[in-house]
Formats: C-alpha cells, sequence, structure tokens
C-alpha cells in the first residue's frame, strides 16, 4: 500500500514538473549525440568511417574555437559554444562571442537592396548605373546588348569579377569602395568580362558595386543603413557591418587564426567590401534572419519582406542560387570564409530548423561534418557525406592525363602519376592536391572529394572541368 501511494505521489509531481524541465534531459541527450557523432564528409567505399567529437576534431584540425546555434519549431533550441575565441588570452568562446560571417554577409545586405524594390525605389532589372552617382560600372564589348543589374548582381549573374576578398590587417591603408573597384587597393579592378545574364559566376566584387548603389542612393554609411534597416529590424541588434571593429566590441570578438595556427594579424582581417564579406555576428543572432526567412516562406505571410519577394528570392537560378541565398532541393542559407573565419548558415524549407555554425580558423571542415551529425540527429534531408568509389587504372591509363594544363584567370597546373592516381601542383595552391580515379574519365580530390571530369577528344585528352571550370591542356 505505502508503494503504492509513494508512486501515486511520484506521478502527480512529474505531472506537475515544468515542460522545459522535462524535455531537459532528452536535449542534453540530443546534444551529446551530436558532439559524438562526427564523420567525414568525404567517405570512400571500401574505407573504414572514422567517429569523431567536437573536440577531438577541433583538436585535430588546429582550430581554436566553434560557435553553434539550432532553431527548432521558431526558437532557437541550443546554443554553445566550444574552445577559445582567443588562445593566447585564454578567452574562451561564449554564445555571445562575435564570428566574421564571410559570405553569409551577402544576403543579410541582399534584403536592404529588395526593401529598396519593394518600395519602388529601384527596379532590380534596371541597369545598376541608373542608380550609381560616385562611380559608374564601365562599359565594354561585353555590356552593348545586356546590362548589369541588381538582380544578376544578387544571383551571381552580372558576368563580373573579383570573386572574393583577402582583407587587410590593422595599420594597412584602407582603401574606399571606389578604390577596391578601380583595383586600387588588395585585389583586381571590378569590371563586366563576359556578357551580364549568360552564365553563372561568383563575385563578391558585384556585391561591393551593390553596397556603393546603396550608399549612393541614401547618403549614409553603409553600416547604418544596414543597422537601421534591416539588422535592428530582425533584433540582430548585436551584429555590425562597421569595418574596421569598432572598440566596443572587441573585448567579445573572435581573434581569427590561419590553418597553420597563427593568429591573424591584428586579429582579424578588415573588410571595406562590407556586403560582400565584413559582417560581424553570432550563430543565435544570424539564426534571426533564417527565422524571419523561414517563416515567411513557411506560413506565406508577409514580414519584413513581402511573401512575394522572399518567394523570388529562394527560387533556384543558374548554380543553384537565389536572389541572395544560395538554394537547394531542401534548404537554403549561404557559406562564409573570410581570412581566419570559417561559417554556415543552413535553413530547412520544410521543417522549422535552421543551424549555424562558426569557427575562428581557416581550417572549417568541422562544419560540414556537425552538420552531418546534426542532420541524422533531427532526422533532417539535404545534407548528405560525399561518397565515392576508387576505380582503379593502370600506369598506362595514368599516364594519359599527365601534363600542364591552363585554368583561364586562375593559373597553370600540372599532373604527374603518383602511386594509383595523380598529383597536382600548381602556384595556385599551397600545397600538391590528389585526384583518384572513380571512372576512365572522372577523378576525385582525395581531400574533399571535388570531381575533376577530363575532356577527351579523338582518344586525346584535351582539357578538364572543375566545378564551373574549363581547362585547356598545353602542354
Amino acid at each position: 500500500m505505502r508503494t503504492l501511494n509513494l508512486i501515486f505521489v511520484l506521478l502527480i509531481l512529474f505531472s506537475c514538473t515544468p515542460k522545459s524541465e522535462k524535455g531537459k534531459g532528452s536535449l542534453v541527450e540530443r546534444i551529446v549525440r551530436i558532439e559524438h557523432g562526427l564523420k567525414p564528409n568525404l567517405q570512400i567505399q571500401g574505407d573504414s568511417i572514422p567517429n569523431y567529437t567536437i573536440e577531438e576534431r577541433m583538436r585535430d584540425l588546429g582550430i581554436p574555437g566553434l560557435s553553434i546555434a539550432v532553431i527548432n519549431n521558431g526558437e532557437i533550441e541550443w546554443a554553445k559554444g566550444y574552445g577559445f575565441a582567443d588562445s593566447s588570452e585564454n578567452r574562451p568562446v561564449t554564445t555571445e562571442t562575435m564570428f566574421l560571417a564571410g559570405s553569409i554577409s551577402k544576403p543579410v545586405a541582399a534584403i536592404r537592396a529588395h526593401q529598396l524594390a519593394e518600395e519602388g525605389i529601384i527596379n532590380l532589372d534596371s541597369n545598376v548605373n541608373k542608380y550609381l552617382t560616385s562611380w559608374k560600372v564601365p562599359d565594354n564589348d561585353f555590356t552593348k546588348q545586356e546590362k548589369v543589374t541588381t538582380k544578376r548582381i544578387l544571383n551571381h549573374t552580372a558576368g563580373l569579377t573579383v570573386w572574393g576578398f583577402p582583407g587587410y590587417d590593422k595599420g594597412d591603408t584602407i582603401p574606399s569602395v571606389v578604390d577596391v573597384l578601380d583595383g586600387k587597393g588588395n585585389t583586381d579592378s571590378v569590371r563586366v568580362y563576359k556578357q551580364p545574364g549568360e552564365s553563372w559566376m561568383y563575385s563578391g566584387g558585384a556585391y561591393t558595386i551593390m553596397q556603393l548603389m546603396l550608399t549612393d542612393l541614401e547618403g549614409k554609411p553603409f553600416p547604418e543603413i544596414m543597422q537601421t534597416n534591416v539588422l535592428n529590424p530582425l533584433g540582430m541588434s548585436a551584429s555590425t557591418f562597421e569595418n574596421p571593429l569598432p572598440q566596443r566590441y572587441h573585448a567579445i570578438a573572435a581573434t581569427g587564426f590561419r590553418a597553420n595556427g597563427a593568429e591573424v594579424e591584428g586579429k582579424w582581417p578588415i573588410y571595406p567590401e562590407m556586403a560582400a564579406a565584413g559582417l560581424w555576428s553570432t550563430p543565435s543572432q544570424l539564426l534571426l534572419w533564417a527565422k524571419e526567412f523561414q517563416q515567411i516562406q513557411q506560413t506565406q505571410k508577409d514580414g519584413l519582406l513581402k511573401v512575394s519577394t522572399v518567394n523570388a528570392m529562394l527560387t533556384p537560378g543558374m548554380n543553384n542560387h537565389g536572389l541572395g541565398p544560395g538554394v537547394t532541393e531542401h534548404t537554403f542559407g549561404h557559406g562564409g570564409a573570410d581570412e581566419g573565419f570559417r561559417a554556415n548558415l543552413v535553413v530547412w524549407k520544410e521543417f522549422p530548423v535552421a543551424v549555424v555554425i562558426m569557427v575562428n580558423s581557416d581550417n572549417g571542415s568541422i562544419i560540414q561534418e556537425l552538420l552531418l551529425s546534426i542532420a541524422k540527429e533531427y532526422d533532417l534531408p539535404g545534407i548528405e557525406p560525399m561518397r565515392r568509389v576508387i576505380k582503379e587504372q593502370s600506369a598506362e591509363q595514368l599516364h594519359r592525363f599527365t601534363g600542364k594544363y591552363s585554368l583561364p584567370e586562375i593559373g597553370d597546373l600540372q599532373l604527374v602519376v603518383k602511386e594509383n592516381g595523380l598529383e597536382g601542383t600548381s602556384d595556385f595552391w599551397k600545397d600538391p592536391v590528389f585526384f583518384l580515379p572513380e571512372s576512365d574519365t572522372t577523378f576525385f580530390d582525395k581531400s574533399d572529394g571535388e570531381y575533376i571530369n577530363f575532356i577527351i577528344q579523338d582518344d586525346v585528352v584535351t582539357g578538364f572541368k572543375v566545378q564551373q571550370f574549363v581547362a585547356d591542356k598545353i602542354e
């Protein structure tokens, strides 16, 4: 009888336990499973697949600090920091630690262009020179029939050069945006090099033109425009586009680290190309962007932007890119890579889940490994490892592919036979790259699984394709 009474009391007590306390144990267990469930993104058939913890991978890859946040059902379900924001200061990463978001800046900056389009101030299909006053996109043979438009800037089909920016060190002379566009900084000039609208080519230079367009139209500094119209309305008041990063943020900013473990000069780079690469934020802050877009997309109700605008932004164009975010069958978002920092923002279309992961290192492969673990735990589609199969080739077969290849606007690549594959060396790679055969003409990079497809004409190798690039064999 006493036993029955005790059980009855315990049942009453459990029924009165707050829901947050009931779910706390299961959430802790969920996080532990994610933290202990990392596997390599590249999985080669026949090889054993190891299992890692976050701490093991951070140590193996030399990553000082990592921050992660996850939204589930419209709320941040969990956020956590690992390691150090600054290892020399023994300053740990917390959920408030700010990281450079890299190219995640682009879909955030895109919001302001869409707002101006909704207000009728700009037309996304008009020549951007209509709105630029302090500088103009130089016309040439490629712009005779088609023009650079805001829409083409947003989805990287404007035919513009300069895919990314290396940033500037503390103490450097920081060029104006106009100087950046004219090649007076540390990158080439931003120019039209193929017909706008013809094909896809990622261009941070294009987003820098959009940045100038916004400041010309509004007559205010870009960080102020973004803070007032985008960041604060989203609730991202603890984020900023200000570059150089103001002193008031230094105590909570992560220090960037190179792949070899060295600190970035001056602790972090400076990006005058703010729309392309200059946003400072946290995973929890960036999830406010994700929450807004996910809510509009899933409910089809207006929010900060109209439903029609968001639907257009999330419609995949060339190379699965929308008007700001990248878009796949199941997800949308963007990755980020600044000097000493890597990040990724992934938002699911059919599920109320979104993730942001940020690290203060050039070694960002742990991000995909974490995403694989999260996708498995939450049973989410669209995040799969790269699975590769090796098809052995004889030395004679491999020798067909040796020689020198030219990649336009990138440089030359030399391929030689090494062991059961091909080794590639070039001026644009720090270390040799090893390729393994998967078929008669298709090889993959052993380090990241990237495919390289050789072109054969009349039984002679004439070049290869990798991503959107085509190389010609010259020797």
